[in-house]
């Protein structure tokens, strides 16, 4: 390949948040010479829109948090469907991971004796979330990258990966990418392949997702013959932005609530007590005198229902703008102002503070803020094994928000920071010990990657006047109107018949222009991805008959935990079609099954 840049090394990661960051890390540290590969330029990822917190049971605030109450806490907020040893490992190395990174130089927030202070947040039983302000997600990236560096990872900076490679036996062996800037190819040989590419956020309309978000890491295992899991279950955060129109869909964190921001509607009614679910009843306070005796510190444990799982304050919101109840711009209203000073606002929440004063002309210290869901993030992705977080084809791996399994339907807040830590330093260790065992210099199929670069110039050739931007628009509003946060079968097929359609579409956009920076080449590229994604959610949401998590089916409202509460959809690719079977999860060892019992 005389006329394509070719780089080698033992382990290509691509994606550069916190999970490949992790990775890099720990690759390099195993003596791998690695590289890593992300779309934007570094330091961008969209791990800093996670801003409440790292969640592990650290016990700093409270002496009986341990990993056990966090596992069992992780498991009920994702209704069962997790992974029950990913949540094991999750909730076992989690305290040593934060500390890890306070020995790298992140500077969190501390106790008066000086222990690193962690929060409260829904779901979660105790206050776990280590936090720096709410701004978390920057000082976790900041500090991982600073560390990367400093022991000499390779970046290869806005570079968009194509397709994944694999050698004569299937084995994931590299992958063709673009630089952005010049619109030249580029190959990487590698022995291993890390994704650490993120979520699909911005295949819908509203989302708290960077334009990166186009699920680029589950469209390249995906058509490397790697497995999806239950791509059906998309978060919709509680709390987004929803006015001015420009900022739709920025999210509005968390810790908002966790430091005491009530939900009211147009009557000025907290309604969040009139959806407490049955299955968190027991420790969920049921009147307002007994939710602000939790606030103020004389607790009980029965924690204010703003604090419930995200797919819980979701599908309440929803129902109170359906209902009529609605903010003047169809959302609700999250209130910090009354229940604290404007002082404390400022300190503990300075992002928001400023977020909303320059965006929406909004002081939060006096007034509340327009919040509605938006789509934040996808529990399902990449199937992976646990321990070594290697995908079904050989040679690759996953970790972050593009691997499945960890979270089940629903993911708890602030523990997205510290699966990408844990999984990111687990796949690092497990693809360096794949590439340590496999010998030889890495053949590069030239065959292969002439076609792929030939797909990826063929936009240019099309004639007709199919636009990139009016396909990712219609792909957005399918999404948006028929798989968003309630779903219908007959919406569901409606909506894939649509998505048949955009198929065609998006193999038919005509790209104008040459090749230097042509954001018009690089969303058709990623339209192809979007779409992908988009058929493997909306399959699976077709065949779970239930409402489960982050998957709210109108049609079947209670979940069925006899039978589709025991399984996973797997999603896979064969012959250009995506289809979906199901499969069993694996069994709980019993030594975990007593933990919720002893809760029961």
């Amino acid at each position: 390949m005389p006329d394509i840049e070719t780089h080698d090394f033992d382990i290509l990661i691509i994606g550069a948040g916190g999970a490949g960051l992790r990775a890099a890390i720990e690759a390099q540290a195993k003596g791998m010479r690695t590289a890593l590969v992300c779309k934007s330029l570094l330091g961008k990822a969209h791990t800093v829109m996670a801003e409440g917190g790292v969640a592990a049971a650290m016990g700093n605030v409270y002496s009986e948090d341990n990993w056990k109450v966090h596992f069992r806490d992780t498991m009920r907020g994702g209704k069962m469907l997790n992974n029950w040893r990913m949540a094991q490992l999750h909730a076992q190395e989690s305290p040593e991971r934060v500390l890890e990174l306070e020995q790298w130089g992140a500077l969190f927030d501390r106790t008066p004796d000086g222990l690193i202070l962690q929060r409260d947040f829904g779901g979660h039983r105790y206050a776990r979330l280590a936090h720096v302000g709410d701004r978390t997600g920057l000082e976790l990236l900041r500090t991982v990258q600073h560390r990367a560096v400093a022991v000499g990872i390779q970046v290869f900076m806005e570079c968009k990966i194509i397709r994944l490679l694999h050698d004569e036996a299937g084995r994931v062996n590299g992958a063709v990418g673009l630089w952005r800037e010049t619109g030249k190819f580029v190959v990487f040989g590698a022995k291993s392949v890390i994704l650490a590419t993120g979520g699909v956020g911005k295949m819908y309309k509203f989302t708290s997702n960077s334009w990166e978000g186009t699920g680029d890491g589950h469209a390249l295992a995906l058509w490397a013959g790697a497995d999806l899991i239950d791509m059906e279950c998309i978060q919709f955060h509680p709390t987004g932005m929803i006015w001015p129109p420009s900022a739709r869909g920025l999210l509005v964190t968390e810790g908002v609530r966790g430091d005491g921001g009530i939900l009211k509607n147009r009557d000025n009614e907290r309604f969040m007590f009139n959806y407490i679910s049955d299955y968190f009843k027991a420790e969920t306070s049921d009147t307002i005198e007994e939710a602000d005796q939790w606030y103020d510190n004389k607790r009980d444990f029965r924690r204010p229902p703003e604090l419930l799982p995200r797919d819980e304050v979701a599908r309440a919101i929803n129902s109170e703008v359906k209902a009529g109840r609605g903010s003047p711009h169809g959302g609700v209203f999250l209130d910090i102002a009354s229940r604290r000073s404007a002082e404390d606002i400022r300190r503990r929440l300075p992002s928001m503070y400023h977020q909303f004063k320059e965006l929406a002309d909004v002081d939060i210290t006096k007034d509340a803020m327009e919040i509605g869901p938006t789509c934040h993030y996808i529990m399902g992705g990449i199937r992976v094994d646990a321990d070594s977080a290697a995908a079904t084809v050989p040679g690759l791996f996953a970790a972050g928000e593009v691997a499945g399994g960890m979270h089940g339907a629903n993911r708890l807040g602030g523990n997205s920071l510290s699966d990408l830590l844990v999984f990111g330093r687990r796949a690092g260790i497990g693809a360096a010990e794949y590439a340590l065992g496999t010998s030889g210099k890495v053949n590069i199929d030239e065959t292969q990657v002439e076609k792929i670069t030939q797909h990826a110039l063929s936009f240019f050739d099309h004639e007709g006047h199919e636009n990139a931007y009016s396909a990712h628009q219609a792909l957005q509003n399918t999404m948006q109107e028929l798989v968003g946060i309630i779903r219908t079968e007959s919406e569901l097929l409606e909506a894939k018949d649509q998505l048949r359609g955009l198929e065609e579409r998006a193999q038919a956009v005509s790209v104008e222009g040459h090749r230097q920076f042509n954001p018009g080449w690089h969303l058709a590229l990623d339209l192809e991805a979007m779409v992908a994604v988009a058929q493997c959610t909306t399959l699976g949401a077709i065949d779970r008959r239930e409402s489960r998590g982050g998957h709210t089916r109108e049609d079947f409202p209670l979940p069925d935990n006899e039978t589709l509460g025991k399984i996973n959809m797997v999603t896979s690719i064969a012959n250009g079609e995506v289809s979906v079977r199901s499969e069993a999860l694996p069994e709980m060892p019993p030594e975990l099954k007593e933990l919720f019992e002893e809760a029961h």
